[in-house]
C-alpha cells in the first residue's frame, strides 16, 4: 500500500483528522509498532505531501492525461502497451544508436571502433513476487536473450532490486541467485548493482521488483527486426516458456511445468549461430511481446514485409506440456510469450541452421516473409490475421477477469495518451533550453 499515494487522493475530500485516523489504521495492518508512532508517521506523511503537491510548478509538476496505466494495457504487451512504447521511444535521444527504441526492439545499439555494444533491460514478472528465485531466473535470461537475439556475445549484467518496506531481506538475496544462475550458466559475469525500498518509507508491504540488465558486443551489424526481407523464411526453436509461462503454472497448480521453463537452451542456440553461421541469419528476436500475435505485428511494422505462418508447425514448436497445459486453460497459444528463439533467413541457409540449431534444441520451420504487410497464419488453407488485442490473451483468473477487448472510449484514452506524450517532448525542450543558456 502506497501511503503517501493515501494522502494524495484523499487531500481533496476529507479534513487532516479523517485523512490521519484512517492512516493509522492502515498503517497498523502492516506495522506492529505503537498507535502513537503510527499517528505520529501518519500526520509526517500528510505534512509533507501538503507541502509538496501545493507548489503548482511547471518541472516539478507534470501534465495529467487523465488516463490510467492499467486502463489503457501498460505492460499488457497489447495494442495500448504498443502505442506508449511508441511514445516513449519518440521522447528518448537516440544520437548516434545503429539500433534505438524506435526500431521497437528489445535490444538497442552503439558502434564503437569496429563492432557494436549492444544493450537490453528487462523486468521481472509482477507476479513472481513470492517467488524470487524464478523471479530472478527468469528476468535475467530475458535479458540476455535480448542481447544474443542481436547477435552480441553478452559481457555482463547489472541487476535493480527494490523491495517495500516490510518484505522479507531473503526475497533479495534469492533474486540475486536466481540472476546469478543464470548468469554462471552464459558465463555472463554480475558487474553492478542496486537495491532500495519501493517508496522507501512511503510504501507498505512485500512486494519485491527487479529489473535486469545487460550488455553485450557485436562485430556484426545487430540482427534487428528491420532487416527482415521478401523470400525469407522463419524458424522457431521450441517454446519452453519463462516467467509468463511459469506465472501460469504456478497459479493453476501446473507446477511440473515450471521445471520446465528452467534452461538456457536460447542461449546455447545462439551461441551455436554466432560460433558457426550468424552471416547467415537476417534478424533474430523471441517471442515475448503478447506471443506471436504481438511479435508478428511489430516485425511487420518495422521491416514493411508481410508473414505468414503455417498453424500445424506453430503448434508444434511450443513445448508439449506447455501447450497441454495452454489447452486446458483455454489460453491462446499465440497470444502468450512462450519464449521461443525465432531466425528469420534466406531460404538457402534454412537447412543448414535448423541442423545446427537441433544439436540444442528442437527447430521447427514455421512460415515466410513475403512483399506485403501484415502477420497471417494459414489455417485450414485460408489465410487468418494475426491481430494483437488491446491487451495479451488473460492467462490468469485476474487477467480473464480484465478481459482483453478494446475499451469503448479508447480513441479518447489515446488522444489524451498523445497529448501526454506532447507535453513531456515540451518539457524536454525547454529544460533543455534552459541547461544550454
Amino acid at each position: 500500500m502506497d501511503i503517501e499515494e493515501f494522502v494524495l487522493m484523499n487531500i481533496n475530500k476529507k479534513n487532516k483528522k479523517e485523512i490521519v485516523d484512517l492512516l493509522v489504521e492502515r498503517i497498523l495492518e502492516y506495522k506492529k509498532i505503537d498507535r502513537s508512532i503510527a499517528r505520529k508517521i501518519a500526520e509526517a506523511v500528510y505534512d509533507e505531501v501538503k507541502t509538496a503537491y501545493e507548489q503548482g510548478d511547471y518541472i516539478i509538476n507534470y501534465f495529467k492525461s487523465g488516463v490510467r496505466a492499467g486502463e489503457f494495457g501498460v505492460g499488457s504487451r497489447g495494442i495500448g502497451d504498443f502505442i506508449v512504447h511508441r511514445g516513449l521511444a519518440d521522447i528518448s535521444f537516440s544520437g548516434r544508436a545503429v539500433i534505438s527504441p524506435k526500431e521497437q526492439d528489445d535490444a538497442g545499439a552503439v558502434k564503437i571502433g569496429d563492432g557494436y555494444f549492444v544493450f537490453a533491460v528487462d523486468g521481472m514478472h509482477s507476479r513472481l513476487s513470492e517467488f524470487p528465485f524464478l523471479a530472478g531466473f527468469h528476468c535475467a535470461r530475458a535479458s540476455l536473450r535480448d542481447i544474443y537475439s542481436m547477435g552480441a556475445k553478452p559481457i555482463s549484467m547489472l541487476i535493480d532490486v527494490r523491495i517495500a518496506d516490510d518484505g522479507d531481506v531473503s526475497k533479495l538475496f534469492e533474486f540475486v541467485s536466481g540472476v546469478s544462475t543464470v548468469a554462471e550458466a552464459c558465463s555472463a559475469p554480475i558487474v553492478a548493482g542496486s537495491t532500495l525500498r519501493i517508496g522507501g518509507d512511503m510504501v507498505l508491504g512485500s512486494r519485491l521488483v527487479g529489473t535486469v540488465a545487460s550488455a553485450g558486443f557485436s562485430r556484426e551489424t545487430p540482427k534487428a527486426r528491420k532487416f527482415a526481407r521478401e523470400g525469407d523464411v522463419i524458424l522457431l526453436t521450441e517454446g519452453k516458456g519463462g516467467g509468463t509461462i511459469s506465472t501460469i503454472a504456478i497459479y493453476h497448480g501446473y507446477k511440473e511445468v515450471v521445471n520446465v521453463t528452467l534452461n538456457v537452451e536460447f542461449m546455447q542456440a545462439c551461441e551455436l549461430i554466432m560460433e558457426n553461421g550468424l552471416n547467415k541469419i537476417n534478424a533474430l528476436t523471441d517471442v515475448t511481446n503478447g506471443g506471436i500475435r504481438g511479435d508478428a505485428h511489430e516485425i511487420s511494422k518495422i521491416s514493411k514485409k508481410r508473414l505468414v505462418f503455417y498453424e500445424d508447425e506453430l503448434r508444434k514448436s511450443v513445448n508439449e506440456k506447455v501447450m497441454k497445459m495452454l489447452e486446458e486453460l483455454e489460453i491462446d497459444y499465440l497470444g502468450v510469450s512462450t519464449d521461443s528463439l525465432m531466425l528469420i533467413l534466406s531460404e538457402e541457409h534454412a537447412d543448414e541452421i535448423k541442423k545446427l540449431v537441433s544439436r540444442v534444441t528442437k527447430v521447427y520451420e514455421v512460415g515466410y516473409v513475403e512483399r506485403g504487410e501484415g502477420a497471417f497464419i494459414l489455417r485450414e488453407g485460408k489465410e487468418i490475421e494475426l491481430k494483437p488485442f488491446f491487451r495479451e490473451e488473460p492467462y490468469t483468473k485476474v487477467k480473464k477477469v480484465v478481459g482483453k477487448d478494446i475499451p469503448e472510449n479508447f480513441d479518447e484514452m489515446r488522444s489524451k495518451v498523445e497529448e501526454a506524450i506532447k507535453k513531456a517532448l515540451e518539457k524536454k525542450e525547454k529544460v533543455l533550453k534552459m541547461i544550454k543558456s
